[in-house]
């Protein structure tokens, strides 16, 4: 049960930051199972510090949570729902902007199998499959975008909580056991995973990985553990190096041209480089203070490209001249840059907080944006990469359950 608690404080705003004990809960059928069953995890009998969902967005919250084990009585399911939903609706949130421009798009996407699955990163292969992270159903899924057949792949420890992916040459697909102190590796033909425990207990949560030139390492950012590892694949050996800042939150990660690895320190405003041979750590400080950079990407200069979460920019780094540049996102300051990746030197990223989510396009050579909505709202875009043909983008779409593809006409 503790272990429990803990997953499910970490992954949902909608069950949130303890309240007075004073505090009655809202009259209604429902608020027996809600006022006992769920405070018996979650702190205090507040809910929804994020701003309460939608029916459907609640449906999906509670799906979660029976899938990481929450004993939620079946036949009491509706009443929960309709209580939290009556009590709790989404807040409103910023309109997403849309700005015309020359560029076309098509969007399409795929609901995965397993409800509530929250499909939290996505990866395209060179086989032109999409495939996601099935964090709180336990599994890696696969769609063929020319057919909508779908697979799921159930994962070894029944926690694992997968996060990042990234395959190899091979064809394995590896992920970030960010609940399970692990990255693991599927080896899609046979369905059998194979798990890399963390040497240290405190490295409890692998969370973006991504190997370097030549498969020779596999990088990795442990979020709350505050530290970057490095599994060499020849030896299985794991070495980590440790923020010198408490709660740096190290998150997204890329490489320069130089094989040079730089990510982003979410609890700051820092980006930093580790030295690929000597794990030397350089930080470097971003103008503002409240900026929050939540992923990072990367164009051919080898210009760095970050989201900042908490004020609703995007913005860029030089490490040639260490200067910063910024720029407001479309649709304002609460939109939550999220999910960032660069095709052709041109910037991608979703807001994940205007309503619906909106795909936003940034040419850094003219500094025009163009956007548009995402027709299934999105439901917070956390992460998104190119198709390995150039031709488009892949999505996860955590709150709405799906995996997306955006096809791109220039």
């Amino acid at each position: 049960m503790q272990r429990m608690s803990l997953i499910i404080a970490g992954f949902s705003a909608a069950f949130a930051t303890a309240a007075s004990a004073q505090e009655s809960w809202p009259e209604g059928k429902g608020k027996d199972v809600v006022s006992t069953l769920c405070t018996s995890c979650h702190e205090g009998r507040r809910f929804t510090a994020g701003g309460g969902y939608t029916p459907e967005g609640w449906q999906t919250v509670l799906d979660m949570m029976k899938n990481i084990g929450a004993p939620i009585p079946p036949d009491r399911f509706d009443d929960i729902k309709q209580y939290l939903v009556a009590n709790w609706p989404e807040k409103p949130k910023p309109a997403a902007v849309v700005i015309p421009g020359p560029v076309q798009v098509e969007f399409k996407s795929w609901p995965v199998p397993t409800p509530g699955s929250r499909p939290h990163d996505p990866l395209a292969t060179p086989d032109g499959a999409i495939w996601w992270t099935g964090q709180s159903a336990n599994t890696l899924g696969r769609v063929d975008p020319k057919t909508g057949a779908m697979k799921e792949y159930p994962l070894k420890s029944p926690l694992a909580g997968p996060h990042g992916l990234i395959d190899d040459n091979a064809g394995n697909i590896w992920y970030a056991g960010n609940w399970g102190g692990h990255v693991g590796k599927l080896d899609p033909k046979t369905g059998d995973v194979v798990e890399y425990k963390m040497p240290d207990p405190k490295a409890r949560d692998p969370h973006t990985p991504l190997f370097d030139k030549g498969e020779k390492n596999l990088w990795f950012t442990l979020q709350q553990a505050n530290m970057v590892g490095r599994m060499e694949m020849a030896t299985g050996e794991v070495k980590l190096v440790t923020m010198p800042r408490p709660r740096s939150q190290p998150y997204g990660m890329v490489f320069d041209s130089k094989g040079t690895v730089w990510f982003e320190q979410f609890g700051g405003p820092r980006l930093a480089s580790l030295d690929p041979v000597t794990l030397k750590l350089t930080e470097f400080q971003l103008p503002n203070e409240g900026t929050r950079p939540r992923r990072l990407a990367i164009t051919s200069d080898d210009v760095l490209w970050y989201t900042d979460y908490s004020r609703g920019y995007l913005g860029s780094f030089d490490p040639n001249t260490g200067k910063a540049k910024e720029w407001p996102s479309p649709s304002g300051p609460k939109t939550f840059p999220y999910g960032i990746t660069v095709l052709k030197d041109i910037v991608w990223y979703v807001e994940g907080g205007s309503k619906p989510n909106l795909l936003v396009r940034f040419d850094p050579k003219t500094e025009k944006f163009q956007s548009w909505a995402i027709p299934t709202g999105g439901g917070v875009v956390r992460n998104m990469m190119p198709t390995t043909d150039g031709t488009g983008l892949v999505l996860a779409e955590s709150g709405v359950n799906r995996v997306g593809l955006v096809t791109i006409k220039e």
